[in-house]
């Protein structure tokens, strides 16, 4: 059985959405160039969380969507068939900061792929990536731009990220092997 240690609990994932979402307002002055895009499906349920929270602080619905990558990972041919999920993009993205969301920042592989989904869509004037958790090892040159909690870990660990929407709880669990 795997050892399994709370990193953060749901008042803590709440804390640093929110310290997210102010950090997002300081980067980005203009409420309304900012669209909101979560990565399917860890980041899908953040994304819509944090563009609540901006809509506190900016007084203005900020545009939120979600992007698929399955199509764009360097991985297809090691699957039968990719898991596509459904892609929104609420608005036209064409000199825009997009703020892809995401829940663990690991190799760096799916944000690649996120950013090559991202050109079928237009071409935003600055990308910018927010992750719940980076838990290093990065494959590729790839650093978020704002990042919930810093978790350094060992390849065999497992970080879990449970969120009400899709589990019923918010909490985030780092595994160890037995």
């Amino acid at each position: 059985m795997p050892e399994r240690t709370v990193i953060l609990n749901a008042q803590a994932i709440h804390r640093v959405l929110t310290r997210i979402a102010h950090e997002i307002v300081e980067r980005n002055e203009q409420g309304g160039t900012v669209v909101i895009l979560g990565v399917q499906r860890g980041g899908v349920h953040l994304a819509d969380r944090l563009g609540g929270l901006l809509k506190q602080i900016w007084g203005q619905v900020v545009p939120v969507g979600t992007l698929d990558v399955g199509m764009h990972r360097d991985d297809l041919d090691a699957h039968a068939a990719p898991n596509i999920q459904p892609t929104v993009v609420p608005c036209d993205i064409n000199g825009k900061t997009v703020v892809l969301v995401d829940d663990v920042l690991f190799s760096g592989r799916t944000t690649r792929a996120a950013l090559d989904a991202l050109t079928d869509f237009g071409r935003p004037r600055r990308v910018q990536l927010a992750v719940l958790v980076d838990r290093g090892h990065r494959e590729l040159p790839i650093k978020a731009d704002f990042v919930g909690k810093n978790v350094p870990t060992a390849m065999a660990e497992r970080v879990e990220v449970r969120l009400k929407e899709a589990s019923g709880e918010d909490a985030v669990y780092l595994e160890k092997p037995a």
